[in-house]
């Protein structure tokens, strides 16, 4: 059989793997990918495929499988990347030891963004990543506590802007 022929054959099998992945996605739109991931690794892959096995079984496997690492791969990149209002150091620091060279260029952003920051931002902001205290800042520069709590917000908007294409994880599609 060639790869033309055993196309045809897969493609006829496309509307039971639809309510196959239906099962596993559980939305229309991911279970269309899912499938058409699957046509495609299996067309790719036919040469694998012995003659006489049960394709629709074949399909299924692959189908699962397909569903699993695309699972793992979604929730790896969750688990690095934090949507959280608060950006802390156990946030930062845990996103940023995935890789050693994209550790080397997300740290030189976030350094970036923080020298573009106002000094009247940066310095309280910076004490606070460190882990002190809203009172303990404002005695130190000698602010009140409310001017404090307010830099500390304009600098996480300012951090914010600068460091959104981490938020839309553009770093991190392959």
């Amino acid at each position: 059989m060639n790869k033309t022929e055993f196309s045809c054959i897969v493609n006829n099998n496309a509307s039971s793997l639809r309510s196959h992945a239906l099962q596993f996605t559980k939305d229309i739109d991911d279970a269309n990918d899912l499938v058409q991931d699957t046509l495609m690794k299996a067309i790719r892959f036919f040469h694998k495929f012995e003659e006489g096995s049960n394709l629709k079984g074949w399909l299924f496997v692959i189908m699962r499988n397909t569903f699993i690492n695309d699972y793992r791969k979604t929730t790896k990149k969750n688990a690095l990347i934090t949507t959280e209002e608060e950006i802390t150091y156990a946030n930062l620091s845990h996103s940023a030891t995935r890789n050693v060279a994209e550790n080397k260029f997300m740290m030189n952003d976030i350094q970036k963004a923080l020298d573009r920051l106002p000094k009247v931002y940066r310095d309280p902001f910076v004490r606070y990543f460190e882990g002190y205290k809203y009172h303990e800042i404002a005695e130190e520069l000698g602010l009140p506590i409310g001017t404090v709590k307010t830099h500390i917000h304009q600098a996480r908007i300012e951090l914010k802007k600068n460091l959104k294409n981490y938020k839309n994880d553009a770093y991190y599609r392959a």
